[in-house]
């Protein structure tokens, strides 16, 4: 039987469950996917599941918000991707050692593929937000040939200095626009953009009315907007968009992809993403 887990606080995705514990039975796989709520800073608390890991009493991990950076110095190896984004959301073991992956970045890759189909050759995008999911995000962007600015609030300004200057030979002759996420600033972009995307959890349950965008900025026209918000399942950021004539969508598309990716580090084993969605569904 494999048992796998999440860890997390507070322990708001839901969801998680159910998608794993469908993929288990996708594949004929006897097994329980549970929560493991750990405090913010509770370094012991990690520890504990790691070493639970290394006895085999699991066999994977997946790691959430606020413990993806905390829990990198327990692993033994990291993921070239895990290191250059330096975020750990996934955990395997091999031969009693204990591996770090992220899957946020592929997995947010595999979506937005998906939802914008056809690029233009520009392929200029716009993050808002500086922490471990604008990290993914900006990774995957660069990777894929983006041209990428970052829209931060004035208080989180370093952090943003520090993203960008941790991905300066990614981005080598794109180099990485700063602007602050308020209208003034952000009134200069023009129509040139090809996506936004909210890498802030603004408009996340239960504060569903709020939206990082500015009031009374308008879109850039033409721009695609991507809200790694999954939860409610239209954000205020997602309607508003759709309201001023842009395609829009929230992160559930992601949520499962890097889900899929996750359970196939586990297992081996890949599943269907049709029915990963029927359990969101359900």
């Amino acid at each position: 039987m494999i048992h796998l887990g999440l860890i997390g606080y507070p322990l708001s995705h839901s969801l998680s469950p159910r998608i794993h514990e469908s993929a288990l039975a996708a594949v004929s796989l006897q097994g329980e996917y549970l929560l493991y709520p750990v405090a913010p800073g509770d370094i012991g608390g990690l520890a504990v599941l790691t070493m639970r890991m290394r006895a085999g009493e699991l066999q994977g991990l997946n790691v959430t918000i606020p413990h993806k950076q905390a829990i990198m110095s327990l692993m033994d190896e990291l993921t070239a991707c895990s290191q250059a984004i330096g975020a750990v959301n996934t955990v395997t073991v091999h031969d009693g050692k204990l591996i770090g992956h992220n899957t946020d970045a592929p997995g947010f890759q595999s979506d937005l593929a998906k939802f914008l189909r056809n690029t233009a050759a520009q392929k200029k995008a716009l993050v808002l937000g500086a922490g471990g999911a604008a990290r993914a995000v900006v990774y995957a962007l660069l990777r894929d040939g983006w041209k990428v600015a970052l829209a931060v609030r004035r208080a989180d300004l370093s952090q943003a200095r520090a993203l960008i200057e941790s991905f300066e030979p990614q981005a080598g002759a794109k180099s990485m626009d700063l602007l602050l996420l308020e209208s003034g600033d952000l009134d200069r972009l023009g129509n040139g953009l090809e996506l936004i995307v909210n890498a802030t959890p603004i408009g996340m349950f239960p504060d569903s009315e709020h939206s990082p965008w500015p009031q009374g900025c308008p879109f850039p026209k033409g721009a695609a907007v991507y809200d790694l918000v999954y939860n409610p399942r239209q954000t205020r950021l997602v309607r508003d968009a759709q309201a001023a004539g842009l395609r829009a969508k929230t992160g559930l598309g992601m949520l499962v992809e890097q889900a899929a990716l996750s359970f196939a580090c586990w297992t081996g084993r890949d599943v269907a993403r049709e029915i990963l969605f029927a359990a969101v569904e359900a």
